[in-house]
């Protein structure tokens, strides 16, 4: 039978950092100027003081210290405090198809493969820049790629869902190369004025390559084992930005621009609570039917929302606390990036892993959507 093997990878970091302190100095600074501006209302008790974020708190939460972004002025604007990004006419490459160029040629590059021997190219990602032409078509145009394209959605569970898709179509014998690509453009969708959550997410977009193992060429490959998906619905994470938006009452193009709904909104305990057991159960039920004990597998690379749910999923995994190398962590300078955390984990983290180590890449977010994808190393 043909098996699918992983066998290229690629990542776009953006060229704008922003650590903690600077990103809540900009919080703070819109903080001061909304409390001054409803002095009277919070004098008289009609109005609530809003809070003060710090870096300890950041960091406390979530484990995050800094983050990338596709802009950075706008974000920090606390006039504005969303990205300013320059539109573009249709002739031009869109952001999201720019950022998956560079990302697709790292992964192509690493497998000796060109684009034209592609079958397949599919853009998953939690937001996509526009409902048609698909990204992934116009991507597919800029690299000069065979086959066929489309977009696909599933919130942070895009990217292992797709493999999935790449995987059940190269098993299948529909295709040879599959290429799976995440532009994750998370500050767009991410309310800075929000204090639980301004600080969350970063942009980034990953690839990864899949091809048959009776073709491909890399010197590193990753065997697809076996995949596991599961979705159960809950409101718990929510975006409701939408094209029916402009056919409803509420104006979204009016300022102040998106009301907090429209925007990346979350029941936080609520999801630690719920999402845990469930990827955890997830991956223990799935190593389980693939007869592989918990102390074999090497390589834990989890979705990169928060630093305590992965510790505590990789401990309820193997039984005991995990150490870095075994559950590396990336969130810390990348943040939150949707569906490309744990690529981007496995991307950075899998070169002294030898011939036969195991290893799991997971995600899990809204929907709720988790994916489990269990690899083997099968050439170094």
């Amino acid at each position: 039978m043909t098996h699918a093997v992983i066998t290229g990878t690629g990542l776009y970091t953006p060229p704008n950092a922003i650590d903690n302190a600077t990103l809540v100095a900009s919080f703070n600074a819109w903080v001061d100027l909304e409390n001054a501006r409803h002095h009277e209302a919070i004098r008289d008790g009609h109005r609530e003081p809003l809070e003060h974020s710090s870096s300890e708190f950041i960091v406390k939460a979530s484990g995050i210290h800094s983050r990338y972004v596709v802009e950075a002025a706008g974000i920090l604007d606390p006039d504005r405090m969303r990205p300013q990004l320059a539109p573009r006419a249709n002739d031009e490459l869109s952001v999201q198809a720019e950022m998956g160029l560079e990302a697709a040629r790292q992964a192509l590059s690493n497998a000796a493969v060109t684009p034209d021997a592609l079958d397949m190219v599919v853009v998953a990602c939690s937001n996509l820049q526009r409902a048609y032409p698909a990204i992934a078509v116009e991507l597919q145009a800029a690299l000069g790629a065979g086959g066929y394209a489309f977009d696909m959605n599933v919130a942070c569970s895009s990217a292992t869902f797709a493999i999935d898709l790449a995987n059940n179509a190269i098993r299948a014998g529909s295709a040879k190369r599959v290429l799976v690509v995440s532009p994750e453009i998370c500050s767009a969708h991410l309310n800075f004025r929000d204090r639980d959550s301004h600080f969350i997410f970063g942009d980034a977009c990953t690839a990864v390559l899949l091809e048959a193992d009776d073709v491909a060429r890399a010197e590193e490959r990753f065997e697809v084992m076996s995949t596991r998906l599961v979705t159960r619905f809950s409101n718990a994470i929510r975006n409701n930005f939408g094209f029916l938006d402009r056919v409803t009452e509420h104006r979204i193009d009016a300022e102040p621009a998106f009301v907090a709904d429209k925007l990346f909104v979350q029941e936080g305990r609520r999801v630690f609570k719920e999402v845990c057991p469930l990827v955890a159960e997830l991956i223990g039920a799935h190593l389980e039917a693939q007869n592989v004990a918990p102390r074999d597998l090497k390589r834990l690379w989890l979705h990169q929302a928060n630093r305590h749910m992965n510790d505590l999923i990789a401990r309820r995994v193997l039984g005991r606390d995990p150490d870095e190398s075994e559950a590396p962590v990336i969130l810390d300078r990348y943040a939150n990036t949707s569906s490309g955390g744990s690529i981007i984990a496995f991307h950075l983290h899998r070169d002294n892993l030898a011939v036969g180590d195991v290893g799991v890449v997971c995600s899990f977010g809204a929907g709720y959507s988790a994916g489990n994808i269990l690899l083997r190393k099968v050439k170094a």
